[in-house]
């Protein structure tokens, strides 16, 4: 099983290890996931996500090939910004999701899912035709951590090289810097100590925070840095378990679960395609656009929160049954999101403002399910696991007052 470079410092601290993508990967710490996921929602917490992959899509036609390749329209990408969507396939099936970066019009950086580097690339090779373009798999050659929570800007402002230039406009998925020190950016983003890193204000858990990609030589360095600097603050290290009910409770898919080998429509995500304004077509030619296209058979995928922190496993052996107690679907995720609760007949967060000093914080079962039946929102669901059983309600939202979006001087 492969490691990342932070694999003796998960061991020696005493971390829950699992097999992820081929990835000997940290679960959760002693602290453990409700401690680790609520870190997040009030303070920080890093994740290693070394074992997530990187290509690089470089030359005249880079744009061309990854504008049909990729499901977001890449024009109005700006350098210096990055965008969220996903590679399809012929059958308009999900290979991967992923995050574009644009470095020029001729420099791109794919960053996609463990174990997905040399996948991608070779999709992006079988569709280059006579396209002018280097694809390069970085895999194993950068290192990344991520850092999130409301206060991930005032730790790393401790480490990084002039803060107030790299932080002082930073809009929400865009980035600074380059992990290479030889890259003409790579002056933008320096640690302390000198090294570069490319400073990315994004992340998968819907809350403030940094993706970081660094050298894989010092980022054990780095980790320990952010974990001094940020002890004052609470800072906690968190394992997949933490990062999988944060992604639940932001809405987001899990790549190979909630999104794979169906086709890519009728989700939560709309955003990741190119709809025209009435989502009556695409506003672009791109690869799977033509298999987007309503049938009888279609497959829906929709958001579900419970009634209490109780749930279910995922899986095909978990049905989901309407009101009619008809079989209509199976549950693709079901996690328990730890910041959130019921009041009053709404949902509210840990971070939602004005709540009740008496209220308690207990967490909700949430997740996905895949039906063969578009719901409307307040669709009352049962979810069966053999004996077991939890009611679910269909919503287009899960956690409340999610930071992600908010503007960096919120939170300096």
């Amino acid at each position: 099983m492969k490691t990342t470079p932070l694999h003796q410092w998960h061991l020696d601290a005493g971390a829950n290890m699992a097999d992820f993508g081929g990835y000997d990967m940290p679960l959760w710490y002693d602290t453990g996931v409700k401690n680790e996921h609520l870190a997040v929602l009030t303070s920080a917490g890093i994740f290693d996500t070394s074992h997530m992959a990187c290509v690089t899509v470089e030359g005249p036609d880079a744009f061309s090939l990854l504008n049909f390749c990729f499901t977001r329209d890449l024009t109005p990408l700006a350098v210096g910004r990055c965008v969220y969507g996903a590679f399809l396939n012929e059958k308009g099936h999900c290979l991967d999701d992923a995050i574009v970066y644009k470095f020029s019009g001729t420099s791109f950086m794919v960053c996609v899912n463990a174990g997905m580097g040399g996948a991608i690339s070779d999709h992006l090779n079988k569709h280059k035709k006579d396209r002018d373009v280097t694809i390069t798999d970085l895999t194993d050659r950068i290192a990344k951590m991520d850092i999130q929570g409301i206060d991930s800007v005032r730790i790393l402002s401790k480490l990084i090289q002039s803060p107030d230039t790299v932080f002082g406009k930073m809009p929400y998925f865009s980035f600074k810097g380059h992990f290479d020190p030889n890259h003409p950016e790579a002056g933008a983003s320096k640690l302390k100590n000198g090294t570069p890193v490319l400073l990315s204000r994004s992340g998968y858990t819907g809350e403030f925070g940094f993706e970081i990609f660094i050298a894989p030589n010092a980022i054990v360095d780095l980790w320990k840095q952010v974990l001094a600097a940020g002890e004052s603050f609470g800072i906690t290290a968190c394992g997949l378990g933490a990062r999988d009910s944060l992604r639940a409770g932001a809405g987001l898919p899990l790549s190979h679960q909630d999104i794979g080998h169906f086709k890519f429509m009728n989700h939560p995500w709309d955003f990741a395609l190119p709809y025209n304004s009435d989502k009556s077509g695409f506003t672009k030619d791109f690869l799977g656009a033509a298999a987007l296209v309503p049938e009888k058979n279609d497959v829906y995928v929709f958001p579900f929160v419970g009634d209490s922190l109780r749930k279910v496993a995922a899986g095909e052996n978990t049905g989901v049954f309407d009101e009619n107690e008809q079989q209509i679907g199976h549950v693709l995720t079901c996690a328990t999101d730890m910041g959130i609760t019921w009041h009053e007949g709404k949902i509210v967060s840990i971070n939602t403002s004005d709540l009740p000093d008496n209220i308690k914080i207990k967490g909700i079962a949430c997740g996905f399910v895949m039906v063969s039946k578009h719901l409307e929102p307040g669709t009352k669901l049962m979810l069966k696991e053999g004996k077991r059983a939890i009611s679910v309600t269909i919503v287009t939202d899960i956690r409340p007052d999610r930071t992600a979006r908010k503007k960096i001087t919120h939170f300096i």
